[in-house]
């Protein structure tokens, strides 16, 4: 089997010579393409996020030798997530090569963060049985690496941090509810609002439910530590 042109375009770009080319072609086919037909990318993508932690995990600590568990742990779970991996699939022109359905591509599926997310984890796991862990880890590193060699800079997962916060003070934890969501289904805007029982709130919006409250726990926690709550 021999890749068609914008796939063999989209090998070149992440630096991998597939020796079995139809990993790479289930690895970007979505299930409204796929139509019971031929394979999608839900199982790829199920082993590709299990690779991409590992390979991730592993530079961090070797990136910063002396850092605790807790100071790892919200580094890996930022350059692991949903969001960053779709950046990553963005950066490297995956979403135009996806194959998916016509509804599903009419909808605006190429620049969903989610099914982006999800083909790029598959994609992972598409080199990892083509050519193994190390070429793999490779391929992780090249596209990851930047991120990985800034991530010393992140500050602890806010929402932890305002539950540690509440808890220490003896309250339950922060509650955080959902005022609004606008825009259309491929780019929607969500509007959360980060509450503690002694009445403190914060607002934020994100392209995404989690990063709004996780951007109104942050603001929450900025409010605290300047003293206005």
């Amino acid at each position: 089997m021999k890749l068609a042109g914008d796939l063999a375009a989209f090998a070149a770009r992440i630096g991998h010579g597939f020796a079995r080319p139809e990993l790479l072609v289930r690895a970007v086919t979505h299930g409204s393409a796929a139509a019971g037909v031929r394979p999608d990318y839900q199982r790829l993508e199920f082993l590709g996020d299990r690779v991409l932690n590992l390979v991730v995990a592993e530079a961090l600590m070797a990136a910063d030798p002396g850092a605790s568990e807790g100071t790892l742990a919200p580094r890996l779970n930022l350059l692991v997530r949903k969001e960053t991996c779709a950046e990553v699939a963005a950066e490297v022109g995956l979403g135009p090569v996806l194959r998916l359905g016509r509804s599903e591509a009419l909808s605006g599926g190429r620049r969903k963060t989610a099914l982006l997310g999800d083909a790029m984890e598959a994609v992972i796991a598409a080199i990892y049985l083509d050519a193994g862990f190390e070429a793999a880890r490779a391929v992780v590193l090249r596209l990851w690496g930047g991120r990985v060699a800034t991530a010393q800079g992140v500050r602890r997962d806010p929402k932890m941090a305002l539950q540690e916060w509440a808890q220490g003070r003896g309250d339950p934890p922060p509650d955080y509810v959902e005022l609004a969501r606008e825009g259309p289904d491929h780019a929607p805007r969500f509007t959360v609002e980060a509450r503690l029982v002694g009445g403190a709130r914060a607002v934020a919006t994100a392209a995404s439910k989690r990063a709004a409250e996780q951007s109104a726990a942050r603001a929450l926690l900025d409010r605290i530590e300047a003293g206005d709550d």
